[in-house]
This record gives structure tokens, C-alpha cells and sequence, in this order.
């Protein structure tokens, strides 16, 4: 199992397996069905409050990483998340972020790796 991640405006690819939206806001454009996810995981996204002090500032992004790990830690949400690569050979984590690298997805994976999960990590 492994788990990586990809903007949800990217199309479908066939390596994907279980896709999960990891914002918690709907990316604007982008209806449903063309989405074509298996989960909407709102719960796992950070607080509105980090969300919006973050503001995608790439120069709060370690500052944003450890907040977010914090909430990670105490979010069964995400531990629910880490089960998930039990259960399925690839999981997907989609993001609406335009930047691929300041971007809750990034710290995302970063904290399923620290809990010993296999990722795939971005270029």
C-alpha cells in the first residue's frame, strides 16, 4: 500500500486507487462527478482557523506544518486515514492548492510517513 497525493483538477490516472479529497472547502470548478472520488474527507483538512491564517503563504509553511501536525495528532480523522492503506494498494490524497508544495496535502503526507506509512513522495 502506499499513499500519495495530486491535485484533484489532474485527471484520473489508473494508478490511483481510493481517492480522497483532503480540503475542506469544494475546489472551485470541479463537480463530483469528475472528481470521481471514493471519500470527502473534510474532517482531516486543517481547522478553518489554521486554514485561513495559513492563507497558502509559502513563507508560514513550516510554521502552518507544525500547527497542522498538532491537529493531526489529536484527529481521529487522521487515524482513520492511516487505516485506510490497510485496506487498499494506493491511496490518493487530493488537494485543490495551486501550489504543489505549500499545501496541507504536502504535511498530509509527511505525517502518514512519520506513522509508518508508505508514500510516494512528490517531485
Amino acid at each position: 500500500m502506499v499513499y500519495v497525493m495530486k491535485r484533484v483538477y489532474e485527471p484520473e490516472g489508473p494508478g490511483d486507487g481510493f481517492r480522497v479529497l483532503v480540503d475542506r472547502m469544494w475546489p472551485r470548478g470541479v463537480s463530483k462527478s469528475r472528481a470521481d472520488l471514493a471519500e470527502w474527507d473534510k474532517d482531516v483538512a486543517p481547522s478553518r482557523e489554521l486554514r485561513e491564517w495559513f492563507g497558502h503563504d509559502p513563507a508560514k509553511m513550516d510554521a502552518f506544518a507544525e500547527r497542522y501536525r498538532a491537529e493531526l495528532d489529536a484527529n481521529p480523522a487522521a487515524k482513520e486515514l492511516l487505516a485506510l492503506g490497510g485496506e487498499h494498494d494506493t491511496v490518493t490524497l487530493l488537494y485543490g492548492a495551486k501550489d504543489e508544495h505549500h499545501n496541507q496535502a504536502v504535511v498530509l503526507l509527511d505525517w502518514l510517513a512519520d506513522h509508518g506509512a508508505d508514500v510516494g513522495r512528490p517531485e
